[in-house]
């Protein structure tokens, strides 16, 4: 009987505040210790495992020293890239970890006659074949699965693995209407296990040809609707599978590294005093100590404004009262004197993905990359591109370059540009 880790999605990084950056890190080194007693023969990360391509050496620091431990017990840590890891460049922290030997990538395409093939990696402790596509940002990893060899994954024997890091078109939660999925018939048929990751909520499904497809979903990670989620009861964490020639076995391992509280109070039909004392009253009676708090502020004020609703003394009153770490979504607070915004969205990427769709038809230039659908999505990777931020010892001329080319191998546009110094 053999048995696998299957996480995904855990967003080392997303947090810029240190208190969140520690428990993303301690999470993900609950994880791995489990995987380490659970003897699992090797694990899976399907795809997002840091934040972005390029992220904070510290983080990666935290990261490896764990990743190494579990390496150093005997288990195999098997990769792909997700959304976030890919990167214009072509190289990724992911690629030098498996450079170094610390993980190893699973996706190994060769393109032939218009087809894409994968070959299978082998684990070698138990024989299970691992094969799968990486991500690339806004779901633009379609058209390899439109050129995809199914047929000859398809008549590879054994308990194989197909790891991937996109959604699913008959399996979209209806919150996610508007993102970029595949169709299940796109996917190659009859393997043992299909490791999906990008979804952010745990499932498993199955369709005739197609058993178990599972997304683990985050242990934990920045995005203000995961927190939410998390603080309302949504559970977090990941699979352990015990198989032999099928899957005997999927068991959901919760994460425990800590806990959470929600607090939501409604402004509907009280002044801002009358509802900062409401805020107030329920802060002193809230289980706060030693939980990551979400506080949730919604309606409309009916007199006075949001601004007068004192928020950092009530941050400081939460943390003073042993809360970890404090979110606050006040994205449906309103005020009758003002006028509320045309959007109310959480998940920035989801806000840039509307904006972009929205104002790419006023593009008037001639580079076909920026026009149409394709447009939207390749804007909103160059968006993601910029905001990486220069790197520890790099010159601002050598940051503005490696940006510069990063954009134009993104665009397709190089050959245009050429020569241009500018």
């Amino acid at each position: 009987m053999g048995r696998f880790a299957h996480i995904a999605d855990v967003h080392l990084g997303s947090n810029r505040e240190k208190s969140m950056r520690d428990l993303e890190m301690r999470a993900f080194h609950e994880a791995m210790d489990r995987c380490i007693s659970e003897k699992v023969d090797f694990t899976i990360l399907s795809g997002d495992l840091f934040h972005t391509g390029i992220p904070d050496l510290t983080v990666v620091d935290q990261a490896l020293v764990k990743i190494r431990e579990v390496r150093d017990s005997g288990i195999p840590v098997y990769v792909i890239y997700g959304s976030h890891d890919y990167t214009p460049s072509g190289t990724s922290v992911i690629d030098l970890l498996t450079t170094a030997g610390i993980i190893q990538k699973v996706v190994k395409p060769h393109l032939e006659e218009g087809k894409l093939s994968l070959e299978f990696t082998e684990d070698p402790r138990t024989g299970a074949k691992l094969s799968g596509i990486s991500a690339r940002s806004n779901g633009l990893e379609r058209k390899y699965y439109e050129i995809l060899d199914r047929e000859s994954l398809e008549k590879e024997d054994g308990f194989k693995i197909f790891v991937f890091h996109s959604g699913i078109t008959e399996f979209k939660p209806e919150e996610l209407s508007q993102m970029e999925t595949i169709p299940l018939s796109y996917f190659p048929r009859n393997f043992s296990y299909y490791a999906g990751g990008h979804i952010h909520k745990a499932g498993i499904y199955k369709q005739p040809g197609y058993d178990n497809i599972v997304f683990p979903g985050p242990l934990v990670t920045g995005y203000g609707k995961d927190l939410e989620n998390s603080a309302r009861g949504e559970k977090r964490g990941f699979y352990i599978v015990d198989f032999d020639s099928a899957v005997r076995k999927i068991r959901f391992v919760e994460s425990t590294a800590f806990s959470w509280a929600y607090l939501e109070f409604d402004s509907t039909g009280k002044s801002s005093a009358e509802f900062s004392g409401d805020i107030s009253s329920g802060v002193e009676a809230a289980n706060v100590e030693g939980k990551v708090v979400v506080l949730k502020l919604k309606g409309m004020i009916e007199s006075g404004r949001t601004s007068e609703i004192d928020i950092s003394r009530i941050r400081d009153r939460l943390i003073s009262r042993g809360a970890l770490h404090v979110y606050l979504n006040r994205h449906s607070l309103f005020s009758r004197e003002y006028s509320p915004v045309n959007y109310v969205e959480t998940d920035l990427r989801l806000l840039e993905r509307k904006l972009l769709r929205e104002n790419i038809g006023n593009y008037r230039g001639n580079i076909s990359s920026l026009t149409g659908e394709a447009g939207t999505a390749n804007a909103e990777e160059l968006l993601a591109n910029m905001k990486q931020e220069q790197k520890i010892n790099e010159s601002k001329a050598d940051y503005a370059s490696r940006k510069r080319n990063e954009a134009l191998a993104l665009l397709g546009i190089r050959d245009i540009l050429e020569g241009d110094s500018s």
